[in-house]
């Protein structure tokens, strides 16, 4: 939190521009009435920049976007004491009920490969994605591993 990238002015202008877009989706988590975790998504648009800051350019057929094609998951949390082996698997949930209901053929994002000493992408690896590149979309981020999980729904 002590970043500006991950200031939570920063999350707020980054959040409002994600819900203000077509299609865009949350889920969350509850422990009785206490929230203990969420996650949201958006589709791709065909004026997508989601693409353009990587730093490999991927094919032109790869990165074509229509709206429908591709999820953008843009943030999942959990709170503490609901992550990990504690946690039952409460972020899979999350995850797999908010692409339980999406149409999409594929699911992509971006995840930070130092946090955790690399746990972080490793989990996703073990939820089906895949690398597929890197980039840095903003200037006071950090470079973020590419990932893809396609199909959608495995």
């Amino acid at each position: 939190m002590e970043r500006p990238f991950y200031h939570r002015d920063r999350f707020d202008e980054r959040l409002t521009a994600y819900s203000s877009r077509p299609g865009w989706e949350a889920v969350i988590g509850y422990h009785g009435e206490e929230p203990i975790g969420y996650v949201f998504a958006v589709p791709l648009s065909e004026a997508t920049a989601w693409w353009s800051a990587e730093k490999e350019p991927l094919p032109d057929e790869y990165v074509r976007e229509d709206g429908a094609r591709t999820l953008a998951l843009n943030e999942i949390l959990v709170r503490r004491p609901w992550r990990g082996a504690h946690g039952k698997g409460t972020a899979r949930a999350l995850h797999e009920e908010l692409l339980s209901q999406r149409h999409e053929q594929r699911v992509t994002l971006l995840v930070n490969p130092s946090l955790s000493d690399g746990r972080l992408k490793a989990v996703y690896e073990s939820w089906g994605y895949k690398q597929i590149g890197s980039q840095q979309p903003f200037a006071d981020s950090p470079v973020f591993a590419t990932m893809m999980r396609d199909p959608l729904h495995l």
